[in-house]
């Protein structure tokens, strides 16, 4: 159930729990006609399993907000901090799959 206040804005709780965060060096997405998953993974050098430790699930009208706030937040980090360097080998990677499917 949504909680808004008498300025019509939505009031958020961070459990201590959820707040410590769970770290990924991987986001595998895949995408059907009514919904976005985002799957996000930490790989571990030398450690050939690894597992999903967060799933997302968004409409797709969500995902685009998504994309639209990640570039907008990514696009005021590079001001203050410079651009973002990324590998070379970063565009167009993707993991082994082992039967799991990617849109």
């Amino acid at each position: 159930m949504e909680n808004f206040n008498q300025n019509n804005q939505i009031q958020i709780e961070l459990s201590d729990e959820i707040a410590q965060g769970t770290y990924s060096n991987l986001a595998i997405i895949s995408h059907s006609s009514s919904e976005f998953i985002l799957d996000f993974v930490r790989v571990v050098p030398g450690v050939p399993q690894a597992k999903v430790k967060s799933r997302i699930i968004l409409t797709p009208e969500h995902a685009k907000r998504l994309l639209f706030a990640l570039k907008e937040n990514i696009d005021k980090f590079e001001k203050m901090n410079g651009n973002i360097q990324m590998a070379p080998e970063a565009s167009g990677f993707l993991p082994p799959m082992n039967g799991m499917g990617q849109a």
